[in-house]
């Protein structure tokens, strides 16, 4: 097994032109970025789209606000969840990117246990799937029971109107 390194992990709520969740891993200098539109499930019969978006810098990691309009992203966004990942792959991130196989452990304020982001045949779409390892709750709506921020503890109309 690969050394328990463990690795920055966001999980941001994004109102723009729709409402989805961003999915936001530390690897090789960047935060690789996944668009999750119906955001994460405890269930491991479910398997939620996740597209993959532009890398995004080190430096947006703890980012909770409005981007304004005319902006990339404009919109509200919240820190949903955040903490740090392990991988539970031998291979380093680079190459389980490149093996389109991605099996992770999540030690988040909200999120628990493994997950795995599995590329579909379009190298942009992959699956989040949650593993079955005593995390997982099956029929337990995660974003509809705790749909606050995690940094702040506020809703998205809260930080909307903070601006």
């Amino acid at each position: 097994m690969r050394k328990a390194t463990r690795y920055k992990y966001y999980f941001q709520k994004h109102r723009a032109t729709t409402l989805h969740y961003d999915l936001r891993l530390e690897m090789v200098g960047v935060l690789k970025s996944w668009a999750v539109p119906k955001g994460p499930s405890l269930d491991p019969a479910v398997k939620r789209l996740a597209v993959m978006v532009e890398d995004h810098a080190l430096s947006y990691d703890g980012f909770e606000g409005v981007i304004p309009e005319g902006k990339y992203g404009a919109g509200t966004v919240m820190l949903w969840d955040i903490g740090t990942y392990r991988l539970l792959e031998e291979a380093g991130p680079a190459e389980c990117m490149k093996r389109g196989r991605f099996k992770f452990s999540v030690k988040g304020e909200k999120l628990k246990g493994a997950f795995s982001l599995v590329r579909m045949r379009d190298t942009k779409n992959w699956l989040l799937i949650k593993s079955r390892d005593g995390e997982e709750k099956p029929g337990y709506d995660v974003t509809d029971e705790m749909p606050d921020s995690a940094k702040s503890g506020k809703s998205m109309d809260e930080i909307a109107s903070a601006g």
